[in-house]
Order: structure tokens, then sequence, then C-alpha cells
């Protein structure tokens, strides 16, 4: 029996290939751990300068952290606004699109949390298969 979603899926349209195109890298942007770890930070603060943004982001190295917000302004995720003061500052603050994907990321947090329980069952059922083997 097909499920209604593979269904719908199955009756949609054939996708533009530019519109396909863009879906494949905005997931790859979304995969990306580092995009994923800045958006939350700047969805809970707002705005957030460099060195505040390498302090949250556990981990990440300077190199990654200006490759990372780079792209994430090319693709119009956050804007970069630097102000002519010495030293210079630069405040990074998500977008519209940026927070738009922020709340679709939240969608996914929201089902990982509801399916928890479930998720860590398959993989304790999935081990004990292995083991067994």
């Amino acid at each position: 029996m097909e499920s209604s979603l593979r269904k719908e899926l199955r009756d949609l349209p054939p996708t533009d290939l530019a519109v396909e195109r863009l879906v494949e890298e905005t997931i790859g942007r979304v995969a990306d751990k580092w995009t994923m770890l800045l958006i939350e930070i700047l969805t809970e603060n707002e705005c957030c300068r460099f060195s505040e943004l390498a302090r949250a982001c556990t981990g990440i190295s300077q190199k990654m952290l200006t490759q990372t917000l780079r792209a994430m302004e090319r693709d119009g995720l956050v804007t970069r606004t630097v102000y002519p003061v010495v030293p210079p500052k630069v405040e990074y603050r998500l977008t519209d699109l940026g927070l738009g994907l922020s709340k679709a990321f939240c969608g996914v947090w929201l089902w990982a949390e509801a399916n928890f329980g479930a998720i860590e069952q398959a993989r304790k059922d999935y081990a004990e298969r292995q083991n067994q083997k």
C-alpha cells in the first residue's frame, strides 16, 4: 500500500532544473554543521561580532568561521556590517532568509525531539542485530 506522502510526491509536476540545483545547494549548506550552529547562535543573539561568534561556536577555527560566514553572506543568510571605527567593528545578523531557514530548521529540531526515544530504540535494536551476526 502506497503512503499518501509518496503519492503526493509522485504527483508533483517535474521540477525546474534551476530550482532543483538550488535545493541541492541549500541542503548542502544546511547540512554543514557550522552553518547550522551559527544560525542557532545568531537566532538567539540577533547580532554578534566575529569574536563573539568564535567564542559561542566551540571548536570552529578562525579560518572555518570566516569561510562559513562568507558563504552565508553570499547565500543571503547573513548581513555583515562594518563600522568605520578604530579598531574595526564588524557585526553579523541573520537576514529574513536566514531567519526563515532558522524556522525551518526548528521543525527538524522538534521532529528529533519528538522522535528521540524511537530513534534511540532503533539504534539499540540495530546494534543488537549486528552483535548477533
